[in-house]
């Protein structure tokens, strides 16, 4: 699962994050207009103000976020959740007979029906490893003599194996962020006791005077460290050591993974027969898990309530989000994945979000049938291109729109980079990025996004394309609900052909270790950044086009006039 990580590789950040956010950055910095704001966001009160001066109005919207779980309590959160009109909460019954007991807020593929649930799983690609290991391993494989499905598993297992085989730089660099992290923690301890509290924000640190010596040095040392991993200001020190501790245990499980078998958690806590994909009715009803900070950011960043004075504003102002749990921490399960797409759209989903990804995908197959069937109910799949700032056109990063099985490239399905502005980081695209001129359609902002935090109302920032892909969701939504008429494709085409293209004589920098000027036009298919007032603008012009005729529209026709 390629989320945000607080850690992308340590010395990029190092040297990278010192001019990272030199300046004061307004929250909801991704929502202000390029122009009139000097911000590259979206534009999204502009867009608001055509609707309102085109009397245009909305019809309610059903958003499926496929992610990690949900904050159901939240203040910002609670009044714009889906709940299923066809279940009795907490009755036991399924009363809607779809299968699933009492799915209220939707449903988690990564629970035991004991109430249990996966928080932790394995890579994909040490799991593929350890599947096929006896077949191949140490043997001489003649491929002539092998079937069609074994050509697969053993070219996927030949990837998985190269993978698996770290470089010294690799182990010498989680040496570094595990000696930060240790330091981190003896600096924290001393704090804790200094300032007489057990949870602060560098924000509050910075204010605060310690009387001792042994005090000012860890003061000092703490901050330090959080300038060298690029730490947000609001971020507090649990959250940053919790995040430091996973991404350790998660590398040195990673070296490790390549001769000790992968601990299977899932199919300890789901139990269900995971090779058959007709056993689909598992999991339990607790869409917030154990770790829903990444969902309820991305929940927050969609459709927050807006106008109502407190935390934040989403996008979207009349939809329900339905949460649909299948990301844990490691690689999701492409069967998880597949299933979740099929239950989002059978309980009314127009908008599905995916902002996660991974290298390699056993059972794709039964994704891009997922994807098809949403695409044949009118429902568009809005996917995060990924953190590594790696170019996807020659990196594998799934779930993809492109199906062998189909011979075909989904017509619903969108990639999204994450962008950020000259002001916030010297440039366009964000450095951690994934891009791809062919794989890539379109950027929208991920540095620095204000959403909300699980627990007692919180809010903070977080970074990745997973904040972009729920920027460009929240539109598509908006989209949806005031012009309901027009289909899943014609959306994906006003998306598209409405970007907002910057300046192409500004300097931005390559994604990755390589930060080297390159064309910002290069990075995607269009070359631009998502912008609500162009969007909608496009939308208000569009004629509305029947579901048999929009899967025959070629969506790679002129750009629409802005």
């Amino acid at each position: 699962m390629k989320r945000l990580s607080i850690v992308f590789t340590f010395l990029f950040i190092y040297f990278l994050s010192f001019n990272a956010f030199s300046q004061e950055v307004p929250k909801g910095w991704q929502l202000l207009d390029p122009v009139d704001d000097h911000f590259y966001g979206i534009s999204l009160n502009k867009a608001y103000l055509f609707l309102k001066e085109h009397n245009r109005q909305s019809k309610q919207v059903i958003v499926a976020v496929l992610d990690s779980g949900v904050d159901t309590a939240h203040e910002d959160l609670k009044d714009i959740l889906w709940r299923n009109p066809k279940e009795i909460p907490g009755n036991g019954i399924d009363d809607d007979g779809n299968g699933y007991v009492d799915d209220i807020y939707g449903w988690n593929f990564l629970g035991g029906k004991d109430g249990s649930n996966v928080k932790k799983c394995s890579d994909e690609r040490s799991r593929i490893y350890h599947r096929y290991k006896s077949d191949y391993l140490n043997k001489n494989i003649d491929t002539t003599l092998l079937s069609y499905d074994q050509k697969s598993h053993y070219k996927i297992w030949k990837k998985a194996a190269a993978e698996l085989n770290f470089s010294s730089e690799e182990q010498t660099e989680l040496i570094y962020v595990d000696i930060t992290a240790k330091a981190i923690k003896r600096h924290d301890k001393i704090l804790r006791k200094e300032l007489d509290q057990e949870e602060y924000t560098i924000e509050t640190l910075e204010k605060f005077e310690p009387n001792s010596k042994i005090g000012k040095e860890a003061k000092l040392g703490y901050l330090t460290c959080m300038k060298i991993l690029g730490i947000e200001p609001e971020e507090t020190n649990k959250s940053t050591i919790e995040q430091l501790d996973e991404y350790i245990d998660g590398k040195k499980t990673a070296f490790e993974s390549k001769e000790q078998s992968p601990v299977d958690y899932r199919s300890q806590i789901v139990k269900d027969n995971y090779a058959d994909f007709s056993d689909s009715h598992y999991g339990n009803n607790d869409v917030m898990g154990p770790n829903s900070m990444h969902g309820t950011h991305v929940t927050g960043i969609i459709a927050a309530k807006r106008n109502n004075g407190i935390g934040m504003d989403g996008v979207a102002d009349n939809v329900r989000v339905m949460m649909v749990r299948v990301v844990p921490d490691g690689d999701e399960y492409d069967k998880d994945v597949a299933l979740g797409i099929r239950y989002a759209v059978d309980n009314g989903a127009k908008v599905i979000n995916m902002s996660f990804g991974k290298s390699f995908s056993p059972e794709k197959p039964w994704v891009d049938s997922a994807i098809r069937y949403a695409a044949a109910k009118d429902v568009l799949i809005i996917h995060a291109a990924g953190n590594d700032g790696a170019d996807n056109d020659v990196k594998d990063n799934f779930p993809a729109p492109f199906s062998q099985q189909f011979n075909n490239t989904a017509e619903n399905f969108l990639n999204i980079g994450a962008s950020s502005d000259p002001k916030i980081s010297k440039s366009i695209s964000a450095d951690f990025s994934n891009y791809g001129k062919e794989s890539v359609d379109l950027f929208a902002p991920g540095v620095k996004i204000y959403s909300t935090l699980p627990g007692i109302n919180k809010y903070g920032n977080l970074q990745g394309t997973s904040m972009s892909t729920p920027i460009v969701t929240g539109l598509a939504a908006l989209i949806r609900s005031y012009y309901p008429e027009l289909s899943a494709v014609q959306l994906r085409k006003i998306l598209v052909e409405s970007v907002w293209v910057p300046d192409t004589t500004l300097v931005n920098l390559k994604p990755g270790p390589d930060p080297s000027p390159v064309s910002f036009a290069s990075l995607s298919k269009t070359g631009g950044i998502v912008n609500a007032y162009y969007a909608v603008s496009a939308a208000d012009l569009l004629k509305p086009l029947t579901l048999k005729d929009a899967g025959k529209q070629n969506t790679k026709t002129s750009k629409l006039k802005k």
